[in-house]
């Protein structure tokens, strides 16, 4: 434990790794999906963090989500292919999908790589920001059960279904967009809810159609709002296709609740994966020199009063990273409670910094 309560990354790595060799991941799967999510709670976003780990374990442990399963690919061409998640980890599945579009990536220039039939996905930018690390572009777009309302309904029609770019950035952090298109991840419902916290007026659609504050009443009986509207139904509705239709995996109403399920029942969550060798379509040297010029421009924007100016989507990600590799995660309660679950789950003692 450091200073002021905070949880060293490694010490959380390393209980998230212990936890998934409990019930069956091979070593290498479960120190790469335990750093997945370890990293994205150094990044300050807790709802796709570590958090998630007990109803992975769960899934792991009742056979929903295969612990040896190796995902394959199913059919492909020199710039694209489908792979067949095998109801494994989604984690697992994400990152052989996202290697496979970097490798075709370097070959062809472009490549898109579909996901099908595999568990929840986790933090979609994680898989961006994994290519852009190695200079690359990249889009990753996901799927889920429905839990958001389109414009002019009732009830949910798709998911809060992610989407992510990564853009490598000379010398810098990669610029790092991570967004549900809904007009908030339902996990922060949940966790609002345990915080004891009111429900903002634009997070959720109550039963007859109209917003409502109440968040007992997410998923049963009200769903997320879509992300600025009838935008954000289109960019969902894009993620649906890209993920699920195009590969020809389960779709909307198809998809199981990997939380609300029981552990025994596959999930069939979907991801797609599009990646851009850079160098193959531009001079690298004269995108960098682009970009940077772009940066540099959005900085220098006067700022608001009040405000520190203008930001790159992923800079205050990547701010919150650092720290936390210094001085440690300060993790919310809800985190915490959910590590305790965890641990009993995996049957493992419990760590001495969640005791608390």
């Amino acid at each position: 434990m450091t200073a002021g309560g905070r949880v060293p990354v490694a010490a959380l790595r390393g209980f998230a790794a212990a936890a998934f060799r409990a019930v069956g991941l091979a070593p290498v799967d479960a120190d790469e999906s335990a750093d997945l999510l370890a990293t994205t709670d150094a990044m300050g976003v807790h709802t796709h963090g570590t958090k998630l780990l007990a109803g992975y374990l769960r899934k792991l442990k009742g056979g929903g989500y295969d612990p040896g399963a190796r995902p394959r690919i199913e059919r492909e061409g020199p710039a694209w292919a489908i792979l067949d998640g095998a109801s494994s980890l989604g984690q697992i599945g994400c990152l052989q999908a996202v290697r496979t579009a970097i490798d075709k990536a370097r070959a062809c220039g472009i490549a898109y790589v579909g996901l099908r039939n595999t568990g929840h996905i986790g933090a979609a930018g994680q898989y961006a920001a994994l290519a852009a690390r190695e200079g690359l572009i990249a889009m990753v777009a996901g799927n889920d059960i429905p839990s958001v309302a389109a414009p002019g309904s009732c009830r949910a029609v798709l998911g809060s279904n992610p989407i992510a770019y990564g853009i490598p950035v000379a010398g810098g952090d990669p610029i790092l967009l991570d967004i549900a298109t809904a007009a908030v991840a339902g996990g922060k419902v949940y966790a609002a809810l345990q915080r004891g916290e009111r429900i903002p007026p634009t997070w959720l659609i109550g039963p007859d159609g109209h917003p409502t504050c109440d968040g007992s009443l997410y998923p049963q009986q009200a769903s997320l709002a879509p992300m600025a509207g009838h935008k954000g139904y289109g960019f969902g509705l894009w993620c649906e296709v890209l993920s699920a239709v195009l590969p020809a995996g389960h779709s909307t109403w198809q998809v199981g609740s990997w939380i609300f399920d029981e552990p025994s029942r596959p999930s069939w969550h979907n991801a797609a994966f599009t990646v851009i060798d850079v160098g193959q379509l531009t001079p690298r040297g004269e995108f960098d020199a682009r970009l940077r010029r772009l940066i540099d421009e959005l900085h220098a924007a006067p700022p608001a009063e009040g405000t520190q100016g203008v930001e790159l989507p992923g800079e205050r990600e990547w701010r919150w990273l650092r720290r936390s590799e210094a001085d440690g995660i300060e993790l919310p309660a809800d985190v915490r409670l959910k590590l305790r679950e965890a641990a009993a789950v995996a049957e493992l003692p419990l760590p001495e910094w969640c005791a608390g």
